[in-house]
């Protein structure tokens, strides 16, 4: 058959309208702050409204009770967006509890050794430094590469360490479109038999995931972000030779294990042992459903959100007094600029016009910004339902602000 582009220019276009005629709030403003929170499509929000009146209805156990086998396709979904089962699956409250749990299943004692990188998230890198100060553990983070983002050089040498017990690295930062190269750490760990921690929050939904070739053995993760799910809500992926090993957090709840004598408890036998027992199954289900989504956008979607990120990069370029702050070989749907001007200040003019955006500051960033001598960035964070029309909107009514 003979490659007609009009016929597949026709064909995304449909696409495209589609997309957007299921995500009602994208026809009232220019939504580019996805890496803040995505706007959900029409079916995540049916599931939880739907299971919310129900729950008033019935009430919450027995809402809950109906929905056993949709909660059950949850996990499902979740595993397959990231190449895994739905035993590998524990649906936690958000990315930073994720990790939060991964980290407590590990034994740390005075001098033993986490590696991470110079642009980890910032609640990670609090909790590392709170094991610190707490346990002694010692931190280290590996050095950059020139270009941005770690070098897995760096983790080699660093992880090669007689006390080293687990590397842990941010896959795409808060506050920069860097996209760390989270295969080759992963490789690294797998040929030091050392475990690893992937923070993926601002990854799924945006980029294809794999659990099996980035070789980690629990990758974070949450709903509200380009996975286009609800708040309050994500997932930890615990890979089968953590559960193997019989990794558990410190803090097990009874959904996590059974009390099976006054002074003993045995655990689930997969990665629910991980999970609490109240949930907002709501928002389990907007985030099941949410998961279905993304599978059925498929890789086209991640690459248009691509495409549309590197787009914006080069009309920011043009407006004067501005600098498009970005670093690495491979950037992520996180543009961030600078200009003289308080980022904050032009978040809330931008919203007032219409155009969502965010501000990263230098909290959330300490290293990575303190580098650039900036005290904060304007982030502009398009996905695939974005269209290039609303690109050209954003940076128009950026570079007035500018002006004025």
């Amino acid at each position: 058959m003979r490659f007609n582009p009009f016929h597949m220019q026709m064909m995304l276009q449909q696409t495209l309208d589609a997309w957007r005629t299921q995500t009602p709030g994208c026809h009232e403003r220019v939504h580019l702050n996805n890496a803040g929170a995505a706007l959900p499509p029409a079916s995540v929000v049916d599931a939880m409204t739907t299971h919310l009146s129900r729950e008033a209805q019935i009430g919450g156990y027995e809402a809950a009770a109906e929905m056993k086998s949709a909660i059950a396709e949850c996990y499902t979904h979740l595993g397959a967006l990231v190449g895994a089962s739905a035993h590998n699956v524990a649906i936690v409250e958000n990315a930073t509890v994720a990790l939060a749990q991964a980290l407590s299943s590990f034994d740390f004692a005075p001098g033993d050794r986490i590696v991470t990188t110079r642009l980890d998230y910032p609640s990670n890198q609090l909790m590392y430094l709170s094991l610190a100060r707490r346990c002694g553990v010692e931190i280290v983070r590996a050095e950059d590469c020139p270009e941005g983002g770690v070098d897995p050089e760096s983790v080699a040498r660093l992880a090669d360490h007689p006390r080293c017990r687990l590397v842990a690295l941010t896959w795409v930062p808060t506050n920069s479109g860097t996209v760390q190269d989270a295969h080759a750490v992963g490789a690294i760990c797998e040929s030091l038999g050392m475990p690893y921690i992937v923070d993926a929050c601002q990854v799924v939904g945006q980029l294809p995931v794999d659990v099996r070739t980035l070789r980690c053995d629990f990758l974070a993760a949450t709903g509200r972000k380009f996975l286009r799910g609800p708040r309050g809500i994500g997932f930890l992926y615990v890979g089968d030779r953590a559960l193997q090993r019989g990794a558990y957090p410190l803090y097990v709840d009874m959904h996590g294990a059974a009390w099976i004598a006054s002074d003993d408890f045995q655990l689930t036998h997969d990665a629910r042992r991980f999970e609490n027992w109240e949930f907002a199954y709501a928002l389990v289900l907007g985030l099941g459903v949410a998961a279905r989504y993304a599978l059925e956008a498929g890789t086209a979607a991640m690459h248009r959100t691509q495409m549309l990120a590197r787009a914006l990069r080069e009309r920011l370029a043009t407006i004067e007094n501005l600098q498009v702050m970005d670093r690495g070989t491979e950037t992520s749907a996180i543009v961030t600029v600078a200009t003289d001007r308080d980022s904050s200040v032009l978040v809330k003019q931008l919203r007032t016009l219409g155009v969502n955006t965010s501000a990263s500051c230098r909290e959330d960033g300490v290293i990575d910004m303190d580098e650039k001598q900036r005290a904060s960035v304007l982030r502009l964070s398009p996905h695939y339902y974005n269209t290039e029309a609303e690109l050209d909107v954003a940076v128009s009514t950026l570079a007035d602000l500018l002006k004025g």
